[in-house]
C-alpha cells in the first residue's frame, strides 16, 4: 500500500507485499533472520497478540524509512507486519475521537527482526503514515479524519499543516507523512472538517479553504529518526 507516484506504482508495491506475505507463509528468512513455517511455535510468541484491521476499523499505517519495518493492518505472518503485535486499532462507530497505535516493545517484534525475543532492534526514519479505515470508500463513504495529535515515544510532535481525506483502494486515509504527494497535487477528492479542497472532485477547481495549509506530510520526518512507539489521536466527523 505505497502510497501515489501513480497508480501502476502502487500496483507493483502492493504484489511485493503479496509475494513477502506468500512466500513468508512457506518459512525462510525475513532480512538476515531466520524465520519458522508457524511463529506460534516460538516460545514467547503469542500470534493472538498480532493485531488485523477490519471492515470499519482505523488503524495506523507506518513504515520506516526502507520500508521493512511496516504495520498496514494485517496480522504478521512470518515477519510481514512485524508492527501488528499490540497495536492498538479503532472501530469507527460514528462521529468523536479515536486513537490508534503502533509498538516495538513486543516479543513478536523483536523475534521477527532479531531472532531473539530478548533482541534489540532499533526502528530508523518513517517512509509512510497515516490513518486508514479499512474498506470505509463503501461502509464510511462520508467519513472526515482529523488529525489532532502525533506522539512518538512520548514526544507530541509539532503538526506543521493539516491534515486532509480522501479515498484511495476503497479506504479512507489521512495522511501523516507521504512524500509522493505534493502540497500543489492534493488529490481531487480530498476534504476536510472545512469542506471539499476542489470543486466536484475537479482537480483544476481549488475551493477557497484550499489555500496551501493542507499536506500529506503534516510531520518533520526527522523526528523520526528513531523510534519504538507511535501514537496518533483523531477525530471522525461527518457520519
Amino acid at each position: 500500500m505505497k502510497v501515489r507516484k501513480n497508480a501502476a506504482f502502487v500496483a507493483v508495491i502492493a504484489l511485493f507485499m503479496c509475494f513477502i506475505s506468500c512466500s513468508s507463509k512457506r518459512g525462510g528468512k525475513v532480512g538476515s533472520v531466520e524465520v519458522p513455517t508457524e511463529l506460534a511455535t516460538v516460545e514467547g510468541v503469542d500470534i493472538n497478540d498480532a493485531v488485523e484491521a477490519a471492515a470499519g476499523d482505523a488503524y495506523l499505517a507506518i513504515t520506516d524509512e526502507a520500508w521493512e519495518v511496516q504495520y498496514l493492518g494485517n496480522k504478521d505472518d512470518n515477519g510481514s507486519d512485524q508492527l501488528s503485535y499490540d497495536a492498538v486499532v479503532a472501530h469507527i462507530k460514528g462521529n468523536g475521537e479515536y486513537t490508534v497505535s503502533v509498538t516495538a516493545d513486543t516479543n513478536g517484534f523483536r523475534y521477527d527482526e532479531t531472532g531473539d525475543i530478548n533482541g534489540e532492534y532499533t526502528i530508523k526514519g518513517i517512509g509512510f503514515a497515516a490513518v486508514i479505515i479499512d474498506n470505509a470508500e463503501e461502509i464510511l463513504p462520508d467519513a472526515v479524519i482529523t488529525i489532532n495529535s502525533v506522539i512518538v515515544d512520548g514526544r507530541e510532535l509539532e503538526l506543521k499543516k493539516k491534515s486532509y481525506t480522501n479515498t484511495e483502494s476503497g479506504s479512507i486515509r489521512a495522511n501523516i507523512f507521504n512524500e509522493w504527494v505534493a502540497d500543489d497535487a492534493l488529490p481531487a477528492d480530498a476534504r476536510s472538517v472545512e469542506g471539499a479542497l476542489f470543486e466536484n472532485n475537479d482537480f483544476s477547481k481549488p475551493t477557497v479553504i484550499n489555500d496551501g495549509s493542507y499536506s500529506a506530510q503534516i510531520i518533520d520526518r526527522a523526528e523520526f529518526a528513531e523510534w519504538k512507539n507511535v501514537e496518533v489521536r483523531f477525530t471522525v466527523s461527518g457520519l
